[in-house]
């Protein structure tokens, strides 16, 4: 297989590739030895990629998580010099609750939580938790295979939250989504009335600037403090709702005269299944608001800062512009300036 130039031209404009010290291989997750070639001489391996169920999208994505696992870990073993595996999960495998009162009862979202996993409901209904369940499935067999190949590699996950922050390639900002609900921000407005939409349950933004989440993952790569098994969350712990981002991506850039429209979407939100009612908007708000994030094992491992939410945004909304090639809607008094 190979990858498109729209996908990967941004790649090949680096300076370590024209030197040879960046080379890129296409590989299919699905396939098995996809991966034998490319990780011959390779010390550490940082598996982003993820398995969202091309093949059966509902009852199945769970599964296909740990097949595609599978055919890493066999690569991993063959190569002979792959010592460090670092897994991209998700906070999807610790805060995804089928109940939200667990989040009451167990309001700390830290590493060592995961969601309930005694809720049959959880394993029920893969077409909307098969994401959590596939993630939280991955992260025990790469652990689990690793050990069993003898302290050859270990293997460490890092559960990053919602990426902001800017785009490298045009193409990232329809593949986000944060980013992309971002661009939805900047151009959905009178003319585009859908407006934008909040989260399930109206679950606040947690974020991680996606360049802090990069470094997380390089560093937990080179880290000597870091023991198989073991998990670490990507987030700054700044939980903005939907509209402070909303107000954050015109207000910071006031020269730019980003007119923001109307919303947020209520309609069709997959845990209410409609507009909510206004009792029930303000105690589930209630009950993210009692959360507390923490990030301080990332940061002890890592010694990592992550960068504040103004900064995100709007780096994010900039080169959403400029990369992305987004024209925002504009307020009158800026068309006045014209």
């Amino acid at each position: 297989m190979r990858a498109s130039q729209e996908k990967t031209g941004f790649l090949k404009a680096y300076g370590a590739f024209a030197s040879g010290r960046l080379t890129l291989h296409a590989c299919d997750l699905e396939q098995e030895g996809a991966f034998d070639e490319v990780f011959v001489g390779c010390h550490g391996v940082v598996h982003t990629g993820a398995q969202l169920g091309r093949k059966n999208p509902q009852a199945k994505r769970a599964d296909q998580y740990v097949d595609t696992a599978a055919h890493m870990v066999d690569s991993i073993n063959k190569s002979g010099t792959v010592s460090r595996l670092i897994y991209t999960s998700s906070i999807a495998a610790v805060i995804s609750e089928v109940d939200t009162q667990q989040l009451v009862q167990r309001p700390v979202l830290y590493e060592d939580r995961y969601p309930d996993e005694t809720n049959d409901a959880r394993f029920e209904s893969l077409e909307s938790t098969g994401y959590s369940v596939g993630k939280v499935a991955s992260e025990r067999f790469f652990a689990a295979a690793a050990e069993e190949a003898g302290g050859t590699w270990d293997a460490i996950t890092c559960n990053p939250s919602d990426n902001v922050g800017p785009i490298q390639s045009k193409h990232h900002k329809e593949s986000g989504p944060w980013q992309h609900n971002i661009e939805t921000m900047l151009w959905r407005t009178e003319s585009h009335p859908d407006g934008w939409e909040q989260n399930a349950g109206f679950r606040p933004w947690m974020v991680v600037d996606v360049r802090d989440d990069a470094e997380c993952h390089v560093r937990l790569l080179e880290s000597t403090a870091v023991k198989n098994g073991e998990r670490y969350i990507a987030w700054s712990t700044d939980t903005p709702n939907v509209e402070e981002i909303a107000r954050l991506a015109s207000s910071l850039l006031p020269e730019a005269g980003i007119k923001i429209g109307p919303g947020p979407l209520l309609q069709g939100n997959p845990t209410l299944g409609g507009a909510p009612d206004p009792a029930q908007e303000a105690e589930l708000r209630a009950i993210w608001a009692g959360c507390q994030l923490r990030n301080d094992r990332m940061i002890a491992a890592t010694g990592v800062t992550f960068r504040p939410l103004e900064e995100s945004v709007r780096d994010c909304v900039e080169s959403l512009m400029s990369i992305g090639e987004v024209e925002p809607e504009r307020t009158d008094e800026f068309k006045a300036r014209l």
